[in-house]
């Protein structure tokens, strides 16, 4: 794959407990606004309905509230738990929201990652995947049905009936629909077989079929299957972890903030366990040291984030767009500290900005001595060509003074 790739951000969010919510959730949407004015390409949100940690429970609510708040970033939703919620009402939310944001957003879609999520709502987790495609193609079959179409799909949890959207989406024929990739193969599978993009979640955790260096081997064989086309890598959306800071040692200093908690929480009521996930003894520096030693996140400099993000390109062959988990691993200063930094160091390399600002100081360094010279003589000869001409007048003004003596004799 050539060109450039995109980046984005993926807000689930991460809070831990003991704060206020509504302080929480307002830093996500500042979070939002400091991503698009830094020029990040786009940000994703997840639902999350227990655990007291990921804190949006509805993303198109939150997006619409960003999208008021932004100007130019696309927003996405990562991701609608489809099992919670019947296809007709989520089809009918994102054509409303993709009208209202001008076509800004991205359908992200999923079975559901917390247990305790769908236990509170009697889904088995069992069935989750199962229900998850049966919901994802009746919204597919509504967004492609032709103006006169009515779709009827019945199951044993919804129910279609003479079904048709009243309003078309914006965005023609309707916004970009993605599928979430964890640990198992459902995400790429349903990616390749309904021809959606791929967000793959697991980030860089290795093993099992959605790794990066293997789920996108499952999308292109069920497009295969399916007799698609074949599928472009470009949407393929990876999730890794990063914080930078000028120097190693102080991105360290910065996760003592948070990481262990974070760690903690994906131990107990996250959704998977990290492979990463270490023992909390010892001092909290110890804990970010060891945790970043694991290398399956980025705790350095802007330099040290390439490499990462040039690893996983190698590791994966190639994909469209790298998203940053948001996380409250730093104090918020040194979040947007990061963000900054990542923005100006590390998006332009891979979206081929330096090379010819480079190569354009390199030029102008090298004529210096050229140019320099006749530079110089160009100044040179204005002082000349200025002090000639004030000699000159200087010597007409006189002239002038002396006749004018001797009429007045």
């Amino acid at each position: 794959m050539t060109g450039p790739i995109g980046f984005g951000a993926f807000i689930t969010p991460f809070h831990p407990v003991g704060q206020s919510p509504t302080v929480a959730l307002e830093y996500d949407l500042q979070r939002t606004e400091r991503l698009d004015r830094l020029g990040f390409d786009e940000v994703w949100f997840g639902e999350h309905h227990s655990g007291g940690y990921e804190l949006i429970s509805c993303p198109e609510v939150f997006i619409a509230a960003a999208a008021e708040r932004t100007k130019h970033v696309r927003l996405g939703t990562g991701v609608v738990s489809l099992p919670y919620h019947h296809p007709l009402m989520v089809a009918d939310r994102w054509v409303l929201l993709d009208h209202l944001t001008r076509g800004r957003v991205m359908f992200g879609t999923g079975p559901g990652a917390l247990p305790s999520d769908a236990y509170m709502m009697g889904i088995d987790p069992v069935e989750q995947r199962r229900m998850m495609q049966e919901s994802l193609e009746a919204i597919l079959a509504l967004f492609r049905a032709a103006p006169d179409e009515r779709i009827d799909r019945h199951s044993d949890w919804f129910t279609l009936r003479d079904a048709a959207l009243h309003i078309r989406p914006y965005t023609w024929p309707y916004p970009e629909i993605a599928t979430a990739a964890m640990i198992s193969p459902s995400g790429p599978r349903l990616a390749g077989t309904l021809g959606t993009s791929l967000l793959s979640l697991s980030m860089s955790v290795p093993g099992g079929y959605a790794a990066i260096d293997t789920a996108w081997e499952v999308v292109r064989d069920q497009a295969e299957k399916a007799g698609r086309d074949e599928p472009d890598r470009r949407d393929w959306r990876v999730l890794g972890i990063v914080h930078l800071a000028e120097t190693r040692d102080q991105a360290i200093e910065d996760c003592t903030y948070g990481l262990a908690d974070f760690a903690s929480y994906f131990g107990a009521a996250g959704f998977v366990p990290l492979a990463n996930t270490v023992d909390s003894a010892g001092s909290p520096r110890e804990f970010v040291e060891d945790y970043a030693s694991k290398g399956n996140c980025c705790i350095g400099t802007p330099d040290e984030c390439i490499g990462y993000i040039q690893d996983l390109l190698d590791r994966s062959g190639g994909f469209g767009t790298f998203l940053l988990l948001g996380h409250d691993w730093a104090p918020p200063e040194a979040t947007f500290k990061s963000y900054q930094l990542f923005a100006r160091r590390v998006i332009p390399y891979f979206k081929g900005q330096l090379r010819s600002t480079q190569a354009s100081h390199d030029w102008a360094k090298g004529k210096r001595g050229q140019l320099l010279g006749r530079a110089g003589e160009a100044v040179v000869k204005a002082i000349s060509e200025h002090t000639d001409e004030l000699k000159l007048e200087g010597e007409a003004g006189g002239r002038w003074r002396s006749d004018s003596g001797q009429g007045q004799a």
